[in-house]
C-alpha cells in the first residue's frame, strides 16, 4: 500500500528545507537509491518532518499528520544517526565555512566546553545530578573551532566530571581535523593535571581562560566564548532546550542535526557585508 499523502501538495512550513539545502545534503542522506522498492515516504519529506521536530520541540508522536508518520521519521533518523552522516554534513560544511572565511581548511586551535541539559520523563532514567548548577540531566560536552563550527561531541550524565572528558573530545578534535589542532582554550572548570595530560597525549595543548585575565580584557576571551555563542546557536531549536530523548545517542545525533542545519543556512545565506 502507498503513502496516504502520495499525490498531496501540502501547503510549506518554515523549518522545509530549500532546493538550494536540499541539493547539497541529499547525497549524504540517500543510503539507498530515492526510488527503491521498499522507500514508502518521500526521503525529503522525512528529512523535513526531522527539521520540523528539531526546530518546534514537539515529541516524535505529534508528528502533524502532512509529514510521514513518527515511526518512519524515527526509524531513518535512526539509520542516518547510525551511519554517521550528519557528522559528515557538519565537517565538510566546516572545511567549506572556513574556506570561505579564508582561513585553512583544519583549524588549529579549538575551544571546548559543556552545557546541562535538564532531564525529562523521556530520559530521567539515565540523568545525573550537577550540584554546581543544582540540575538533573545530561551533559553536553562540546569542542568547536575559534569560529564556533563543531568540532565534536558527545553526551554524559550531567554529574560527569569536565575534566574527565578531555581525552575523549581530544580525540574527536584530532580525528576531525586529521591530528591538526595544537591548542584548546577551556575555562576553569578544565584545571588540572588529569585535563592538561590527557589533552597532551593528543598533541593538544590545553590552555585556561581564567576570570581575572577575563576581566582585564585577556587577548584569548573572544575564542573562549566563541563555543557559548555556538551552544547559544543549537538552543533556538526547541528539542535541544531540554533532554527529551530516551537513548544519549539520539541526543548527540540531533546535535548534528542542528548544527548541520545552522552550518547549512550560514553557508547558503550568508551575512551581508557590512
Amino acid at each position: 500500500m502507498g503513502s496516504p499523502l502520495a499525490g498531496m501538495v501540502r501547503r510549506a512550513y518554515p523549518s522545509d528545507v530549500s532546493d538550494e539545502e536540499w541539493d547539497f545534503v541529499a547525497p549524504y542522506l540517500a543510503l539507498i537509491s530515492e526510488d527503491s522498492p521498499q522507500r514508502e515516504h518521500s526521503l525529503r519529506e522525512v528529512f523535513n518532518a526531522l527539521r520540523w521536530l528539531v526546530r518546534t520541540g514537539a515529541s516524535w508522536r505529534m508528528m502533524p499528520h502532512d509529514l510521514p508518520p513518527w515511526p518512519a521519521v524515527y526509524q531513518q533518523t535512526r539509520r542516518w544517526i547510525e551511519a554517521g552522516v550528519f557528522e559528515d554534513i557538519v565537517h565538510d560544511l566546516r572545511v567549506l565555512l572556513r574556506l570561505d572565511a579564508k582561513r585553512e581548511a583544519d583549524p588549529k586551535a579549538a575551544v571546548l566546553d559543556s552545557r546541562v541539559l535538564r532531564s525529562t520523563p523521556e530520559s530521567g532514567h539515565r540523568g545525573g545530578y550537577d550540584g554546581h548548577k543544582r540540575t538533573k540531566g545530561s551533559k553536553v560536552h562540546a569542542a568547536v573551532d575559534t569560529l564556533g563550527h563543531l568540532l565534536g561531541l558527545h553526551v554524559t550524565p550531567a554529574n560527569e566530571d569536565d575534566r574527565t572528558q578531555v581525552a575523549r573530545l581530544a580525540q574527536k578534535i584530532q580525528d576531525a581535523t586529521g591530528e591538526n589542532v595544537t591548542l584548546a582554550f577551556v575555562d576553569q572548570g578544565y584545571q588540572g593535571e588529569r585535563a592538561s595530560d590527557a589533552a597532551k597525549r593528543e598533541g593538544i595543548d590545553l590552555r585556561v581562560v581564567k576570570h581575572h585575565d577575563a576581566k582585564h580584557g585577556f587577548i584569548l576571551l573572544p575564542r573562549r566564548w566563541v563555543v557559548e555563542r555556538s551552544f547559544a546557536w543549537a538552543s533556538r531549536f526547541k528539542r535541544l532546550a531540554k533532554d527529551y530523548e530516551r537513548l544519549s545517542t539520539t541526543l548527540e545525533g540531533l546535535h548534528y542535526v542542528v548544527f548541520a542545519c545552522i552550518m547549512l543556512n550560514q553557508a547558503l545565506r550568508p551575512e551581508p557585508s557590512r
